[in-house]
């Protein structure tokens, strides 16, 4: 009987990936690290490098989920700035 196919997450693949691309380690090394073969990993790294690799489409998100997470991430920056503003404000005051 055949092996049975394992399945890897899009989240795995790019992080295997980056691993390859950013380690400075031989792709063969990397590979034996994470025990898919080096022909995988390649492939993979072929797709990604087809694809745009900042996008959250890339990672396999669909379009509708990567604007749900850009809004949240949107308001959760504009809080933060709203913070950082009366934080200025409030030490400003305070330097007089």
């Amino acid at each position: 009987m055949g092996a049975k196919r394992r399945k890897f997450t899009a989240e795995f693949k790019l992080e295997a990936v980056r691993l390859a691309e950013e380690s400075g380690k031989l792709p063969h090394v990397i590979a034996r690290e994470l025990g898919v073969p080096v022909n995988v990993l390649r492939r993979w790294r072929a797709e990604v490098r087809r694809q745009d690799t900042g996008s959250a489409t890339a990672a396999g998100l669909a379009p509708e989920e990567e604007l749900r997470q850009l809004r949240r991430e949107n308001a959760r920056l504009r809080e933060e700035r709203e913070i950082l503003k009366k934080a200025t404000a409030f030490f400003a005051k305070g330097a007089r």
